[in-house]
């Protein structure tokens, strides 16, 4: 039996999402963040030395990192399913955007998550004006020109097709959901790029994306 272990609002969302599109059984062992650090908690260490979700359990086989999860599963369980023919362009773009939903497109979102709570947490009084002045500086000159040109190019990705590798449904769609919905949530993702807004509409109304948010339980980032 697959073993998904899950933390909340967290990657390991759309792992739920590719098992149910797959259609396999699998079971999920729930973590929850500390409230305060929004971290992992150290139960998960027991799993992966890492201690991060999302974590696969599949028999003796352990697999950790989303892309790595994403893989292995279409490859064992696919049946050709959700990854396009070897030697296609579209084999190409697929292994493309699997390894940029986190190579790339995840690190100004994380950087933007830090500095916003730099910018706008608690510290002593004598501090905030140089912290928050360094933040907005950081944010200004690196981190949001960095997420704007990536949304930028994704958008003209989808100027000439639905899914992010061809016209179907893929891994790499399903790797590039968190960014994005990272992306709407926290870092002006909008109605400024129609085809970004109507790719997440779309993967937001598949049955089994439905059918891992009632599974998975509550997650912020499904808006």
């Amino acid at each position: 039996m697959i073993i998904v272990h899950h933390l909340n609002n967290s990657r390991s969302q759309r792992i739920l999402w590719l098992l149910e599109e797959l259609g396999l059984p699998y079971e999920i062992k729930k973590y929850q963040r500390d409230p305060k650090t929004m971290l992992a908690p150290p139960e998960l260490k027991a799993v992966h030395p890492l201690g991060k979700s999302p974590v696969v359990s599949d028999g003796d086989t352990v697999v950790a990192e989303s892309g790595a999860i994403v893989e292995y599963l279409i490859e064992r369980y696919g049946n050709g399913r959700f990854v396009p023919a070897a030697g296609t362009p579209e084999k190409l773009k697929y292994t493309f955007f699997l390894h940029f939903a986190e190579g790339s497109a995840m690190s100004p979102l994380l950087m933007k998550l830090v500095f916003d709570r730099i910018e706008n947490g608690p510290m002593p009084f004598f501090a905030k004006p140089i912290a928050r002045t360094i933040a907005r500086k950081v944010k200004e000159t690196l981190v949001n020109p960095n997420i704007k040109s990536q949304l930028d190019y994704l958008e003209s990705e989808l100027a000439t097709r639905d899914w992010f590798a061809g016209n179907e449904l893929t891994g790499a769609d399903i790797q590039m959901s968190f960014p994005l919905e990272a992306a709407a949530s926290r870092a002006g993702l909008g109605a400024q790029y129609p085809r970004l807004t109507s790719f997440l509409a779309r993967i937001h109304a598949r049955p089994a994306y439905a059918r891992a948010l009632e599974r998975g339980g509550k997650y912020d980032y499904a808006r």
